[in-house]
């Protein structure tokens, strides 16, 4: 099971009432595909650039996709913009791997914000694997669900915020400073776009 798999599953279960943003959720969801391959030496960093690494064979089908969609030829791509290209709509992507291999199942809570039909988390393996990880406290998993909007409730609690993981890899750190950056920035197009649209619906009103 991948990082971004067990992401969701958190997301799923810790985050329903305050609606996690599907965007959102996409550009952090490629960061900790990125932070997988980190881990088992498929890439690695320059700076802020993506090197591609020795060979590896994953067992996760998003994993292995993500793999492929790697720069292979300089110059090679940044953390950032591989953010943004391979997040989008990623979410989706994953929910729906999720309710294919039955780790979904569709319920009727009203709360979720998957459309009127709502999918809610399976009680398996799988589950109980991503639970046990996020009660654990893993650093990276804690601080790419602060990213995307979700805080576990005893770091609430202590009065933590989205960055009171403390991530001593380097190469990690930057992964979740940029995604923390990327969705900064897509919270900024949000805001910009909504004061144009109230803009532009206020001179239709206008006298």
């Amino acid at each position: 099971m991948s990082t971004a798999k067990d992401l969701c599953i958190i997301t799923m279960d810790e985050g329903p009432e305050a609606g996690v943003g599907q965007g959102d959720l996409s550009l952090v969801l490629a960061g900790a595909e990125l932070i997988d391959l980190l881990a088992v030496r498929a890439v690695s960093l320059d700076g802020h650039s993506i090197v591609p690494g020795g060979p590896y064979e994953p067992h996760d089908e998003l994993v292995a996709e993500a793999l492929s969609e790697l720069i292979r030829q300089l110059p090679y791509e940044s953390v950032e913009g591989w953010l943004w290209r391979r997040g989008r709509d990623l979410s989706a992507t994953y929910h729906a791997s999720l309710e294919a291999a039955g780790q979904l199942t569709r319920g009727r809570r009203a709360l979720l914000p998957f459309g009127n039909d709502h999918l809610e988390v399976a009680e398996t393996p799988v589950r109980r694997r991503a639970r046990s990880r996020w009660e654990a406290g893993e650093p990276t998993l804690l601080a790419l669900a602060a990213a995307a909007g979700v805080v576990a409730t005893r770091d609430e609690e202590a009065g933590g915020h989205r960055n009171a993981a403390v991530v001593e890899d380097e190469a990690v750190a930057t992964v979740l400073a940029s995604v923390d950056d990327a969705v900064t920035e897509l919270e900024a197009v949000r805001q910009r776009r909504s004061i144009e649209n109230a803009a532009f619906a206020n001179v239709w009103r206008a006298p």
